[in-house]
């Protein structure tokens, strides 16, 4: 079984589960990011144990090398002496040599093959659980972005809004009454310099009024206005 068909086995059974008791999404979330990361933990350790396992075969091929050099050696040195029976015997043990270099040979070429297709997996997995904890992050974001909004139209309901905008237009309504009563209290102030300024036009008016007669009748000055008369007829 791979490594991401055992680690969905796991992760569908724990999220089943869960689904099960209605937990939230971030918790399933995080739960799926602690399966990859435990799986991550253990595929590594295979590994560690794998490249300790290559190395030991590495060593005892070089050893069994060495042991089958000799071995051959012995047995030409016992045929070169006349001992067929101990040529025979380091013959023997030569080619057990041989024997565990290939049984190690086969099971170091294995060992390599597994761990290609582990160091394939473990960046496979590596980047699978770099996304999965940018899309935990993503889901955090928008779960507080809910609450807030969750929070927010629960505060500011229809029947409130309605409310403070009825307390905003008697605000605004006081307010209003207030600048009328300043202008009442305004306006004997500007009565007042009204008067004056109608008296200031209306004494304008008359010396322009005089300018002209004078003008009119050559230059002389304007005739005096008739003496009011008393009662008696009398002039005062």
């Amino acid at each position: 079984m791979g490594v991401f068909s055992r680690l969905s086995d796991i992760i569908n059974s724990n999220i089943n589960a869960m689904l099960d008791k209605a937990e939230d999404p971030e918790k399933i979330a995080r739960l799926i990011i602690q399966e990859m990361e435990d799986c991550l933990v253990e595929v590594r350790s295979a590994a560690a144990r794998s490249m300790a396992d290559k190395k030991e075969y590495e060593r005892d091929i070089v050893a069994l090398e060495a042991s089958r050099q000799d071995w051959t050696a012995k047995a030409e040195l016992a045929v070169e002496k006349g001992r067929e029976d101990l040529a025979r015997g380091a013959l023997a043990a030569k080619q057990r040599a041989e024997r565990e270099i290939d049984s190690r040979r086969q099971a170091l070429k294995a060992i390599e093959e597994v761990s290609v297709k582990r160091q394939s997996d473990l960046e496979k997995l590596q980047l699978k659980l770099d996304e999965a904890k940018t899309k935990l992050r993503a889901l955090i974001v928008r779960r507080e972005a809910a609450e807030h909004r969750i929070s927010m139209r629960s505060r500011i309901e229809v029947n409130k809004v309605d409310e403070a905008m009825r307390r905003y237009a008697q605000v605004e309504r006081k307010v209003d009454e207030m600048e009328a009563y300043a202008d009442l209290i305004n306006v004997g102030d500007r009565s007042l310099e009204a008067q004056f300024q109608d008296l200031a036009a209306e004494e304008s008016i008359e010396k322009e009024l005089a300018e002209l007669k004078r003008r009119r009748s050559g230059g002389s000055a304007p005739a005096a206005a008739p003496r009011k008369k008393t009662s008696e007829g009398e002039g005062v």
